[in-house]
Protein backbone atom coordinates (compact mmCIF):
# COMPACT_ATOMS: atom_id res chain seq x y z
CA UNK A 1 0.00 0.00 0.00
CA UNK A 2 1.46 3.51 -1.44
CA UNK A 3 0.85 6.76 0.82
CA UNK A 4 -2.04 7.41 -1.21
CA UNK A 5 -3.77 4.35 -0.69
CA UNK A 6 -3.34 4.68 2.91
CA UNK A 7 -4.71 8.23 3.43
CA UNK A 8 -7.50 7.07 1.08
CA UNK A 9 -8.07 4.17 3.25
CA UNK A 10 -8.64 6.79 6.06
CA UNK A 11 -10.90 9.25 4.52
CA UNK A 12 -14.48 10.07 5.32
CA UNK A 13 -16.94 11.40 3.19
CA UNK A 14 -18.38 13.54 6.22
CA UNK A 15 -17.79 16.85 4.61
CA UNK A 16 -20.42 15.96 1.57
CA UNK A 17 -23.75 17.77 1.23
CA UNK A 18 -27.24 15.92 0.57
CA UNK A 19 -29.16 17.72 -2.25
CA UNK A 20 -33.52 18.75 -1.89
CA UNK A 21 -35.85 15.95 -2.18
CA UNK A 22 -37.13 14.56 -5.65
CA UNK A 23 -39.59 12.98 -4.10
CA UNK A 24 -41.90 13.62 -1.12
CA UNK A 25 -45.31 11.51 -1.18
CA UNK A 26 -48.36 12.65 0.53
CA UNK A 27 -48.98 9.96 2.27
CA UNK A 28 -46.66 10.68 4.88
CA UNK A 29 -47.30 12.19 8.07
CA UNK A 30 -46.29 15.75 8.48
CA UNK A 31 -43.76 15.13 10.94
CA UNK A 32 -42.10 12.37 8.23
CA UNK A 33 -42.02 14.62 5.32
CA UNK A 34 -40.06 17.17 7.79
CA UNK A 35 -37.46 14.56 9.18
CA UNK A 36 -37.54 13.21 4.96
CA UNK A 37 -36.62 16.65 3.91
CA UNK A 38 -34.14 17.64 6.74
CA UNK A 39 -32.23 14.09 6.11
CA UNK A 40 -31.87 14.10 2.64
CA UNK A 41 -30.90 17.67 2.39
CA UNK A 42 -28.52 16.94 5.38
CA UNK A 43 -27.25 13.42 3.27
CA UNK A 44 -25.67 11.33 6.50
CA UNK A 45 -28.14 11.39 9.48
CA UNK A 46 -29.82 9.64 12.02
CA UNK A 47 -33.22 8.72 12.89
CA UNK A 48 -33.71 7.66 16.47
CA UNK A 49 -37.73 7.75 15.95
CA UNK A 50 -40.07 5.57 18.27
CA UNK A 51 -41.43 2.06 17.63
CA UNK A 52 -44.85 2.72 14.86
CA UNK A 53 -43.60 6.16 13.78
CA UNK A 54 -42.82 5.26 10.52
CA UNK A 55 -39.22 4.54 10.06
CA UNK A 56 -39.65 2.23 7.50
CA UNK A 57 -41.52 4.23 4.81
CA UNK A 58 -39.31 7.19 5.89
CA UNK A 59 -36.04 5.28 4.91
CA UNK A 60 -38.29 3.86 1.88
CA UNK A 61 -38.74 7.24 0.65
CA UNK A 62 -35.15 8.68 1.80
CA UNK A 63 -34.02 5.17 -0.20
CA UNK A 64 -36.20 6.29 -3.51
CA UNK A 65 -34.89 9.97 -3.64
CA UNK A 66 -30.91 8.86 -3.61
CA UNK A 67 -32.32 6.38 -6.17
CA UNK A 68 -33.80 9.01 -8.51
CA UNK A 69 -30.92 11.49 -7.64
CA UNK A 70 -28.21 9.17 -8.45
CA UNK A 71 -29.29 6.38 -10.39
CA UNK A 72 -27.63 4.31 -8.73
CA UNK A 73 -28.78 1.25 -5.79
CA UNK A 74 -29.70 1.83 -1.98
CA UNK A 75 -29.00 -0.90 0.42
CA UNK A 76 -31.00 -1.78 3.17
CA UNK A 77 -29.52 -3.54 5.90
CA UNK A 78 -31.97 -5.30 8.62
CA UNK A 79 -32.25 -7.61 11.15
CA UNK A 80 -33.16 -11.11 10.37
CA UNK A 81 -36.75 -11.40 9.46
CA UNK A 82 -37.37 -8.03 8.51
CA UNK A 83 -36.33 -7.83 5.27
CA UNK A 84 -39.42 -9.45 4.12
CA UNK A 85 -41.48 -7.00 6.50
CA UNK A 86 -39.37 -4.58 4.59
CA UNK A 87 -40.62 -5.92 0.95
CA UNK A 88 -44.48 -5.69 1.99
CA UNK A 89 -44.00 -1.92 3.08
CA UNK A 90 -42.56 -1.09 -0.15
CA UNK A 91 -45.62 -2.80 -2.11
CA UNK A 92 -47.81 -1.25 0.63
CA UNK A 93 -46.53 2.33 -0.27
CA UNK A 94 -45.84 1.97 -4.15
CA UNK A 95 -42.14 1.60 -3.69
CA UNK A 96 -40.41 -1.06 -5.72
CA UNK A 97 -38.28 -3.49 -3.21
CA UNK A 98 -35.98 -6.18 -4.41
CA UNK A 99 -34.94 -8.52 -1.69
CA UNK A 100 -31.59 -9.79 -2.29
CA UNK A 101 -29.00 -12.20 -0.21
CA UNK A 102 -26.43 -12.95 -2.68
CA UNK A 103 -25.24 -9.34 -4.02
CA UNK A 104 -27.31 -9.41 -7.37
CA UNK A 105 -30.04 -6.91 -8.02
CA UNK A 106 -31.19 -4.11 -9.91
CA UNK A 107 -30.58 -0.48 -9.80
CA UNK A 108 -33.18 0.27 -7.38
CA UNK A 109 -33.83 -0.52 -3.09
CA UNK A 110 -32.60 -3.73 -2.48
CA UNK A 111 -32.56 -4.95 1.22
CA UNK A 112 -30.71 -8.02 2.97
CA UNK A 113 -29.76 -8.79 6.30
CA UNK A 114 -27.14 -8.18 8.27
CA UNK A 115 -25.57 -11.20 7.77
CA UNK A 116 -25.16 -11.38 4.06
CA UNK A 117 -23.17 -7.64 3.79
CA UNK A 118 -20.25 -9.49 2.93
CA UNK A 119 -21.66 -10.81 -0.51
CA UNK A 120 -22.37 -7.03 -1.67
CA UNK A 121 -19.93 -4.43 -3.10
CA UNK A 122 -19.88 -0.99 -1.77
CA UNK A 123 -19.15 0.66 -5.30
CA UNK A 124 -22.19 -0.05 -6.56
CA UNK A 125 -24.37 1.92 -4.11
CA UNK A 126 -25.00 5.85 -3.39
CA UNK A 127 -26.42 4.86 -0.23
CA UNK A 128 -26.78 2.13 2.68
CA UNK A 129 -29.69 2.54 5.39
CA UNK A 130 -28.96 0.64 8.89
CA UNK A 131 -32.14 -0.26 9.57
CA UNK A 132 -32.29 -0.70 13.77
CA UNK A 133 -28.94 0.37 13.93
CA UNK A 134 -28.70 0.15 17.82
CA UNK A 135 -28.14 -3.75 16.83
CA UNK A 136 -25.08 -3.30 15.61
CA UNK A 137 -23.07 -3.59 19.15
CA UNK A 138 -24.79 -7.04 19.29
CA UNK A 139 -22.25 -7.99 17.02
CA UNK A 140 -18.80 -8.96 17.11
CA UNK A 141 -15.97 -6.55 16.21
CA UNK A 142 -15.48 -7.82 12.77
CA UNK A 143 -19.01 -7.50 11.16
CA UNK A 144 -19.41 -4.41 13.11
CA UNK A 145 -16.02 -3.10 11.39
CA UNK A 146 -17.40 -4.60 7.75
CA UNK A 147 -20.64 -2.99 8.26
CA UNK A 148 -18.60 0.84 8.93
CA UNK A 149 -16.06 -0.34 6.64
CA UNK A 150 -18.83 -0.46 3.85
CA UNK A 151 -20.51 2.68 4.91
CA UNK A 152 -17.58 4.90 4.85
CA UNK A 153 -17.51 6.31 1.16
CA UNK A 154 -20.92 6.22 0.52
CA UNK A 155 -22.30 9.89 0.10
CA UNK A 156 -25.63 9.20 1.89
CA UNK A 157 -26.18 7.33 4.78
CA UNK A 158 -29.07 6.80 7.42
CA UNK A 159 -29.40 5.01 10.38
CA UNK A 160 -32.65 4.29 11.67
CA UNK A 161 -33.23 3.03 15.93
CA UNK A 162 -35.73 3.65 18.08
CA UNK A 163 -33.12 3.42 21.30
CA UNK A 164 -29.66 4.92 21.29
CA UNK A 165 -28.45 3.44 24.36
CA UNK A 166 -29.91 5.40 27.09
CA UNK A 167 -26.94 5.01 29.67
CA UNK A 168 -24.04 4.11 26.46
CA UNK A 169 -22.60 7.63 25.00
CA UNK A 170 -20.04 4.88 23.19
CA UNK A 171 -22.72 4.01 21.32
CA UNK A 172 -24.11 7.88 19.74
CA UNK A 173 -20.32 7.59 19.34
CA UNK A 174 -19.89 5.21 16.63
CA UNK A 175 -23.15 5.99 14.80
CA UNK A 176 -21.43 9.29 14.56
CA UNK A 177 -18.40 7.86 13.15
CA UNK A 178 -20.40 5.87 10.77
CA UNK A 179 -21.60 8.94 9.45
CA UNK A 180 -18.33 10.59 8.84
CA UNK A 181 -18.36 12.83 12.15
CA UNK A 182 -16.78 12.70 15.21
CA UNK A 183 -15.32 9.17 15.59
CA UNK A 184 -16.28 7.88 19.21
CA UNK A 185 -12.92 8.29 20.77
CA UNK A 186 -12.83 11.54 19.42
CA UNK A 187 -16.34 12.25 20.85
CA UNK A 188 -15.49 11.23 24.25
CA UNK A 189 -12.27 13.28 24.23
CA UNK A 190 -14.17 16.27 23.33
CA UNK A 191 -16.60 16.17 25.86
CA UNK A 192 -16.40 13.61 28.57
CA UNK A 193 -13.90 12.57 31.08
CA UNK A 194 -13.05 9.50 32.56
CA UNK A 195 -13.92 8.75 36.30
CA UNK A 196 -12.29 5.90 37.50
CA UNK A 197 -13.09 6.77 41.45
CA UNK A 198 -14.34 3.81 42.98
CA UNK A 199 -17.71 6.31 44.10
CA UNK A 200 -18.28 6.41 40.38
CA UNK A 201 -18.28 3.08 39.39
CA UNK A 202 -20.35 2.01 42.21
CA UNK A 203 -23.13 3.62 40.94
CA UNK A 204 -23.34 1.00 38.75
CA UNK A 205 -23.84 3.04 35.51
CA UNK A 206 -21.42 0.36 33.74
CA UNK A 207 -19.11 3.52 32.03
CA UNK A 208 -16.38 5.46 33.51
CA UNK A 209 -17.10 8.32 31.37
CA UNK A 210 -19.02 11.19 32.57
CA UNK A 211 -19.78 14.84 30.97
CA UNK A 212 -16.53 17.24 31.34
CA UNK A 213 -17.55 20.77 33.32
CA UNK A 214 -20.56 22.84 30.77
CA UNK A 215 -20.63 20.20 28.14
CA UNK A 216 -23.56 18.56 28.33
CA UNK A 217 -25.42 21.26 26.48
CA UNK A 218 -23.04 21.61 23.60
CA UNK A 219 -22.88 17.30 23.50
CA UNK A 220 -26.45 17.25 23.00
CA UNK A 221 -26.24 20.17 20.42
CA UNK A 222 -23.45 18.62 18.49
CA UNK A 223 -25.85 15.11 18.65
CA UNK A 224 -28.81 17.08 17.35
CA UNK A 225 -26.61 18.55 14.38
CA UNK A 226 -26.70 14.85 12.64
CA UNK A 227 -29.76 13.40 14.26
CA UNK A 228 -33.32 13.80 14.54
CA UNK A 229 -35.15 12.29 17.73
CA UNK A 230 -39.03 11.82 18.61
CA UNK A 231 -41.01 9.99 20.73
CA UNK A 232 -44.59 11.23 19.17
CA UNK A 233 -45.39 13.81 16.77
CA UNK A 234 -45.51 16.84 19.34
CA UNK A 235 -42.16 16.72 19.65
CA UNK A 236 -42.12 18.25 16.27
CA UNK A 237 -45.30 20.54 17.04
CA UNK A 238 -47.92 18.26 15.17
CA UNK A 239 -50.52 16.18 16.85
CA UNK A 240 -50.57 13.12 18.22
CA UNK A 241 -53.99 12.39 17.29
CA UNK A 242 -53.41 9.25 15.01
CA UNK A 243 -50.81 8.46 17.58
CA UNK A 244 -51.92 7.75 20.91
CA UNK A 245 -50.94 4.40 22.86
CA UNK A 246 -53.49 1.97 24.50
CA UNK A 247 -52.38 1.14 27.67
CA UNK A 248 -49.32 -0.65 28.82
CA UNK A 249 -50.00 -2.83 31.72
CA UNK A 250 -46.48 -3.31 33.93
CA UNK A 251 -46.90 -6.14 36.58
CA UNK A 252 -44.18 -8.40 38.62
CA UNK A 253 -44.38 -11.82 39.34
CA UNK A 254 -42.41 -12.65 41.90
CA UNK A 255 -41.69 -15.89 42.57
CA UNK A 256 -40.18 -17.99 45.50
CA UNK A 257 -37.11 -20.57 44.52
CA UNK A 258 -38.09 -24.14 45.62
CA UNK A 259 -34.46 -24.50 47.30
CA UNK A 260 -32.63 -21.17 49.08
CA UNK A 261 -29.03 -21.14 47.83
CA UNK A 262 -26.98 -23.36 49.72
CA UNK A 263 -26.34 -22.50 53.03
CA UNK A 264 -29.03 -19.87 53.45
CA UNK A 265 -32.43 -20.51 54.79
CA UNK A 266 -34.52 -18.23 52.62
CA UNK A 267 -33.16 -16.51 48.96
CA UNK A 268 -31.70 -12.97 49.84
CA UNK A 269 -31.18 -10.56 46.87
CA UNK A 270 -28.49 -11.21 45.23
CA UNK A 271 -25.25 -8.91 45.20
CA UNK A 272 -22.74 -9.13 41.65
CA UNK A 273 -22.82 -11.02 38.11
CA UNK A 274 -21.90 -14.35 39.61
CA UNK A 275 -24.90 -14.70 42.42
CA UNK A 276 -27.69 -13.32 39.98
CA UNK A 277 -26.57 -16.25 37.68
CA UNK A 278 -26.58 -18.54 40.38
CA UNK A 279 -30.17 -17.37 41.25
CA UNK A 280 -30.97 -17.65 37.51
CA UNK A 281 -29.82 -20.92 37.16
CA UNK A 282 -31.19 -22.25 40.28
CA UNK A 283 -34.75 -21.24 39.61
CA UNK A 284 -35.48 -22.13 35.70
CA UNK A 285 -37.91 -24.51 36.25
CA UNK A 286 -40.11 -22.50 38.97
CA UNK A 287 -39.97 -19.27 36.57
CA UNK A 288 -40.46 -21.27 33.44
CA UNK A 289 -43.68 -22.45 35.03
CA UNK A 290 -44.62 -18.95 35.71
CA UNK A 291 -44.26 -18.01 32.62
CA UNK A 292 -46.63 -20.49 31.28
CA UNK A 293 -49.40 -19.95 33.71
CA UNK A 294 -49.34 -16.25 31.63
CA UNK A 295 -50.06 -16.91 28.86
CA UNK A 296 -52.51 -20.44 29.90
CA UNK A 297 -55.64 -18.70 27.35
CA UNK A 298 -56.43 -18.03 23.63
CA UNK A 299 -54.90 -15.43 22.81
CA UNK A 300 -51.33 -14.39 21.10
CA UNK A 301 -48.73 -14.16 23.63
CA UNK A 302 -44.33 -14.19 23.21
CA UNK A 303 -42.54 -15.15 25.78
CA UNK A 304 -38.93 -13.69 25.99
CA UNK A 305 -36.31 -15.74 27.65
CA UNK A 306 -32.52 -15.36 27.83
CA UNK A 307 -30.74 -18.85 28.39
CA UNK A 308 -31.22 -21.87 26.19
CA UNK A 309 -31.97 -24.07 28.92
CA UNK A 310 -35.15 -21.73 29.85
CA UNK A 311 -35.94 -21.78 25.91
CA UNK A 312 -36.16 -25.67 25.97
CA UNK A 313 -37.94 -25.97 28.72
CA UNK A 314 -40.47 -23.37 28.01
CA UNK A 315 -41.31 -24.95 24.40
CA UNK A 316 -41.61 -28.50 26.25
CA UNK A 317 -44.52 -26.57 28.41
CA UNK A 318 -46.08 -24.83 25.89
CA UNK A 319 -48.30 -27.20 23.96
CA UNK A 320 -48.99 -24.46 21.31
CA UNK A 321 -45.94 -22.33 21.39
CA UNK A 322 -42.26 -22.88 19.57
CA UNK A 323 -39.07 -21.48 20.11
CA UNK A 324 -36.77 -19.42 17.67
CA UNK A 325 -33.15 -20.44 18.43
CA UNK A 326 -30.09 -20.15 17.49
CA UNK A 327 -29.75 -23.42 16.77
CA UNK A 328 -32.48 -22.83 14.21
CA UNK A 329 -31.29 -21.62 10.41
CA UNK A 330 -32.51 -17.99 9.01
CA UNK A 331 -34.64 -20.00 6.99
CA UNK A 332 -36.46 -21.45 9.89
CA UNK A 333 -36.45 -18.29 12.37
CA UNK A 334 -38.21 -16.35 9.44
CA UNK A 335 -40.98 -19.31 8.84
CA UNK A 336 -41.56 -19.29 12.89
CA UNK A 337 -41.76 -15.56 12.71
CA UNK A 338 -44.06 -15.45 9.23
CA UNK A 339 -46.12 -18.34 11.25
CA UNK A 340 -46.48 -16.25 14.60
CA UNK A 341 -47.28 -12.74 12.22
CA UNK A 342 -49.70 -14.51 10.77
CA UNK A 343 -51.77 -16.35 13.74
CA UNK A 344 -50.55 -19.72 12.86
CA UNK A 345 -48.29 -19.90 15.99
CA UNK A 346 -50.63 -18.89 19.01
CA UNK A 347 -47.44 -18.49 21.09
CA UNK A 348 -43.57 -17.46 20.50
CA UNK A 349 -40.72 -18.45 22.50
CA UNK A 350 -37.70 -16.31 22.08
CA UNK A 351 -34.51 -14.20 22.84
CA UNK A 352 -34.37 -10.51 22.81
CA UNK A 353 -30.86 -10.81 20.78
CA UNK A 354 -32.58 -12.98 18.11
CA UNK A 355 -35.87 -11.18 17.69
CA UNK A 356 -36.12 -7.84 19.62
CA UNK A 357 -35.49 -5.53 16.38
CA UNK A 358 -37.87 -4.32 13.97
CA UNK A 359 -40.88 -6.96 14.20
CA UNK A 360 -44.28 -5.92 14.09
CA UNK A 361 -46.29 -7.38 16.41
CA UNK A 362 -49.51 -5.61 16.41
CA UNK A 363 -51.89 -8.38 16.71
CA UNK A 364 -50.23 -9.65 19.84
CA UNK A 365 -50.86 -7.79 23.47
CA UNK A 366 -49.46 -10.35 26.00
CA UNK A 367 -46.06 -10.49 26.50
CA UNK A 368 -43.81 -12.43 29.17
CA UNK A 369 -39.96 -11.14 29.95
CA UNK A 370 -37.56 -12.95 32.55
CA UNK A 371 -35.90 -9.79 34.11
CA UNK A 372 -32.56 -8.77 32.92
CA UNK A 373 -30.09 -5.87 33.21
CA UNK A 374 -30.64 -4.92 29.19
CA UNK A 375 -33.18 -1.43 29.39
CA UNK A 376 -32.99 -1.29 25.32
CA UNK A 377 -33.66 -5.16 25.22
CA UNK A 378 -36.70 -4.81 27.20
CA UNK A 379 -37.81 -1.91 25.60
CA UNK A 380 -37.46 -3.60 22.48
CA UNK A 381 -39.35 -6.71 23.58
CA UNK A 382 -42.02 -4.89 24.69
CA UNK A 383 -42.34 -2.31 21.79
CA UNK A 384 -43.07 -5.30 19.16
CA UNK A 385 -46.22 -5.23 20.33
CA UNK A 386 -46.99 -1.97 22.51
CA UNK A 387 -46.57 0.40 19.40
CA UNK A 388 -48.19 3.00 17.31
CA UNK A 389 -51.26 0.93 15.39
CA UNK A 390 -51.80 -1.87 18.94
CA UNK A 391 -55.26 -1.51 19.46
CA UNK A 392 -55.73 -3.32 22.52
CA UNK A 393 -54.22 -2.38 26.37
CA UNK A 394 -50.72 -4.63 26.37
CA UNK A 395 -50.26 -6.63 29.37
CA UNK A 396 -46.24 -7.11 30.01
CA UNK A 397 -46.15 -9.72 32.75
CA UNK A 398 -42.06 -9.19 34.29
CA UNK A 399 -41.51 -12.78 36.04
CA UNK A 400 -38.10 -12.97 38.76
CA UNK A 401 -37.32 -14.26 41.68
CA UNK A 402 -36.91 -12.35 44.83
CA UNK A 403 -33.06 -12.87 44.66
CA UNK A 404 -33.27 -10.43 41.72
CA UNK A 405 -34.57 -7.77 42.77
CA UNK A 406 -31.39 -5.60 42.20
CA UNK A 407 -31.79 -6.20 38.34
CA UNK A 408 -35.48 -5.06 38.10
CA UNK A 409 -33.94 -1.91 40.29
CA UNK A 410 -31.26 -1.39 37.66
CA UNK A 411 -33.87 -1.46 34.95
CA UNK A 412 -35.96 1.46 36.97
CA UNK A 413 -32.93 3.47 36.89
CA UNK A 414 -32.10 2.84 33.13
CA UNK A 415 -35.56 3.46 32.20
CA UNK A 416 -35.25 7.27 34.04
CA UNK A 417 -31.86 7.30 31.99
CA UNK A 418 -33.38 6.70 28.89
CA UNK A 419 -36.44 9.25 29.08
CA UNK A 420 -33.78 12.21 30.16
CA UNK A 421 -31.65 11.13 27.28
CA UNK A 422 -34.84 11.31 24.85
CA UNK A 423 -36.05 14.54 26.55
CA UNK A 424 -33.05 16.49 26.41
CA UNK A 425 -32.20 15.42 23.09
CA UNK A 426 -35.86 16.42 21.51
CA UNK A 427 -35.10 20.03 23.53
CA UNK A 428 -31.67 21.15 22.08
CA UNK A 429 -33.12 19.33 18.63
CA UNK A 430 -35.61 21.98 18.46
CA UNK A 431 -33.41 24.49 19.27
CA UNK A 432 -31.01 23.88 16.96
CA UNK A 433 -33.18 23.30 14.05
CA UNK A 434 -31.52 26.13 11.92
CA UNK A 435 -28.01 25.46 12.73
CA UNK A 436 -26.06 24.33 9.80
CA UNK A 437 -23.06 22.64 10.92
CA UNK A 438 -22.00 22.14 7.23
CA UNK A 439 -19.26 25.17 6.64
CA UNK A 440 -17.79 25.75 2.97
CA UNK A 441 -14.83 28.07 2.74
CA UNK A 442 -14.89 29.26 -0.92
CA UNK A 443 -12.12 32.10 -0.36
CA UNK A 444 -8.82 30.79 -1.77
CA UNK A 445 -6.03 31.42 0.85
CA UNK A 446 -2.17 32.13 0.27
CA UNK A 447 0.51 29.83 1.82
CA UNK A 448 3.17 31.90 3.05
CA UNK A 449 5.84 31.84 1.61
CA UNK A 450 8.61 30.04 3.86
CA UNK A 451 6.09 26.90 4.29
Amino acid sequence: MNYKEFLESKAQSGSFDGFEPKFIPDYLFDFQKLIIDWSLRKGKSAIFADCGLGKTPMQLVWAENVVRKTNKSVLILTPLAVSSQTVREGEKFGIDVYRSSNGQGPKSIIVTNYEKLHYFDPKYFAGVVCDESSILKNFDGTRKAAITEFMRLLPYRLLCTATAAPNDYIELGTSSEALGELGYTDMLTRFFTNDNTVAFRKTGRGTDFRFKGHAEEPFWKWVSSWARALRKPSDYGFSDDKFILPELIEQETIIKARQPKSGMMFDVPAVGFHEEREVIRRTIEERCEAAIEKVNHDKPAVIWCHLNDEGDLLAKLCKDGQQVSGRDSDESKEEKFEAFRNGELRVLIIKPKIGAYGLNWQHCSNVVYFASHSYEQYYQAVRRCWRFGQTNPVTVDMIRTDGEERIVANLKRKSIAADKMFTDLVYYMNESLNINRIVKYDNKMEVPAWL
